[in-house]
């Protein structure tokens, strides 16, 4: 009894009741919500404790950009690594193990929000949907890579502030907050070009438009980059700054393919805007 209670409870039913106007009841949306992010939680959790079981190669890879930057440093910057706080090993423990699990598990919970919102879209919505969702998550971790291998020069110019008489101590909690946010902000970037063709799909970001204002595109890329990547050296910026150049050229190309096509489907394709009309 208790299991089948459980499992109406997780339950994602398909049918649900459907009102005159055609439209579902908003318990069955709230149902459907709770059963979905359930799962996800659940998902969540289950990854947590395998995490838990390999937290030494975690921590491992997320201490490996602070190590080379320390290596790299050498004798002339006196740094360690610390955690502060009785509790904070523990906290550290769980933390990684969490962020862990949320990565791994982040294509079954995003499936479960595409799940919950796609059959609200429009059949021309969901073709754009797909579109984003087939090209947003390789992006994002291709950022997230190029983030990870340039954030060792990032740490190494930041810490080589440091006086010379002086020790620097990392706390961990807050280097880890670091890697995050610096990641993110790569991964994010890259998300670019998706946002640039979905606005052109909807008619909203011609081709040509992207071309006409390329350099100011290219001048915002180098702005943001500068205020985004951690460090002062020039060559974090770069590793943030080409690769968003070179994506936004890819995405006006894609523009410009899909305006020709566009414009061939038109009824009124080859017309002269001077030809008179024959009515």
């Amino acid at each position: 009894m208790a299991i089948k209670g459980l499992l109406r409870f997780y339950s994602v039913r398909p049918v649900h009741t459907v009102g005159d106007d055609g439209r579902m009841a908003l318990s069955d949306h709230l149902r459907e919500l709770r059963g979905r992010v359930m799962r996800a939680v659940t998902a969540w959790v289950v990854a947590l404790i395998v995490a838990l079981f390999f937290f030494d190669q975690i921590f491992a890879l997320v201490f490996e950009p602070y190590k080379q930057a320390a290596e790299r440093l050498g004798g002339d910057t006196d740094t360690q690594a610390t955690i502060a706080g009785v509790g904070g090993p523990l906290v550290l423990y769980l933390k990684l193990c969490g962020m862990a699990a949320l990565v791994v598990t982040s294509p079954y919970w995003l499936h479960q929000i595409w799940s919950f919102i796609l059959p609200g879209l429009h059949a021309h919505e969901r073709k754009w949907s797909r579109v984003f969702a087939a090209f947003a998550g390789p992006l994002f971790m291709v950022g997230v890579l190029v983030g990870y291998l340039t954030l060792p020069k990032g740490l190494e110019i930041l810490i080589g502030f440091t006086q010379a008489d002086l020790t620097n101590l990392v706390e961990f909690g807050d280097y880890f907050s670091f890697l995050v946010r610096t990641l993110l902000v790569f991964g994010i970037s890259f998300e670019i070009p998706v946002f640039l063709i979905l606005l052109n799909l909807t008619g909203l970001l011609p081709g040509r438009v992207i071309g006409q204002y390329r350099p100011w595109f290219i001048i915002g890329i180098f702005v943001f980059a500068a205020i985004a990547t951690p460090s002062t050296d020039p060559f974090t910026m770069l590793f943030l700054a080409l690769p968003m150049c070179a994506l936004v050229g890819v995405s006006e190309v894609i523009a410009r393919v899909l305006d020709k096509r566009k414009a061939a489907r038109s009824p009124y394709s080859g017309l002269s805007p001077d030809e008179p009309s024959p009515i």
